[in-house]
């Protein structure tokens, strides 16, 4: 097992703990979450994102929220992301959203979640505008494809995203085809046991590299999420040699991570899209940037002794 496995299993497995729970919500944004988390409200957040479009950068919105529990919570959360997408049209920034369905009441009822995302997608695609449906851990993957393939039947203004550290993601790809020509691709955040990840980077990164260029090589629109040098690389290797036209691939990225490298890839004529989280609720997001990149916890020590 390597290390930034064994890393993120302790990070994931700390933060869990009530104590550093309650500790990082006090103290957690002076400590360092401001840095990965746009703002609290919608306006600060679209703040963030002008500044990106003025840099030639693209964005989407995440209203930070996972895993609620009654219909009134996912009713309310929903409102929420309705009213981001007025904020973006009013605003005219160049912004999608990003939604987990957890967030939308997946885990209280199927039929919740689908009535939540139907509005949802209905307001987007009067905007003119698209919504990227997330992944979360392997325990959602199969309730997540069934009701994406439903909305695919009545909106087209979306797409998936796939994470490169589960066996199962080629053939999740191949059985949805046309239906997922739109897919950010990432490697996972998530602690997911050996029996269904890769438990070695270079198996993840291996298996992303292929995920993309089989995505690309169909003619569909691969939006590639990830900071690693080494499959940016790849990427624009396999472009520029397979004449790829440069509107059927963008690069993603996280708010707050290598904004020097988001830059020089927009300077460089490449689409690159921000992720730009905010809200209150931002601890599971942001224990999850320290377990996915563990040198982002030097950064959150150096802060907390230099008080």
């Amino acid at each position: 097992m390597d290390f930034d496995r064994v890393a993120r299993k302790t990070i994931l497995s700390i933060a869990g703990n009530s104590a550093v729970t309650r500790f990082a919500k006090t103290y957690g944004m002076r400590l360092g979450a401001r840095r990965f988390v746009a703002g609290d409200t919608l306006d600060e957040a679209v703040k963030a994102v002008q500044d990106l479009n003025r840099r030639h950068i693209s964005a989407t919105l995440d209203l930070l929220g996972e895993s609620v529990y009654s219909e009134e919570a996912a009713r309310a959360a929903a409102a929420s992301v309705m009213a981001i997408l007025d904020g973006i049209q009013a605003s005219q920034v160049d912004s999608n959203v990003s939604v987990k369905l957890t967030q939308m009441g997946l885990d209280v009822s199927y039929d919740l979640c689908l009535d939540n995302l139907r509005a949802i997608l209905g307001k987007a695609r009067e905007y003119g505008n698209f919504v990227r449906i997330d992944m979360e851990d392997s325990a959602h993957v199969d309730v997540t494809l069934k009701l994406y393939r439903q909305l695919r039947e009545e909106f087209e203004n979306t797409g998936p995203v796939f994470q490169s550290y589960l066996y199962r993601t080629e053939q999740d790809m191949s059985d949805l085809g046309d239906l997922a020509r739109n897919i950010r691709f990432v490697k996972g955040a998530y602690s997911e046991p050996a029996s269904v990840a890769y438990p070695s980077k270079a198996d993840v990164d291996a298996n992303y590299n292929r995920l993309v260029r089989l995505h690309l090589e169909a003619g569909r629109y691969a939006a590639v999420a990830t900071h690693d040098d080494a499959i940016i690389g790849s990427t624009l290797e396999y472009v520029k040699s397979g004449a790829i036209p440069n509107d059927q691939f963008e690069f993603q990225m996280l708010y707050g991570i290598r904004a020097q490298r988001q830059q020089e890839l927009a300077d460089q004529g490449y689409k690159v899209r921000i992720y730009v989280p905010f809200g209150l609720e931002w601890y599971p997001y942001f224990t999850r940037r320290l377990a996915e990149r563990p040198a982002n916890l030097f950064f959150v020590m150096k802060n907390f002794f230099a008080r």
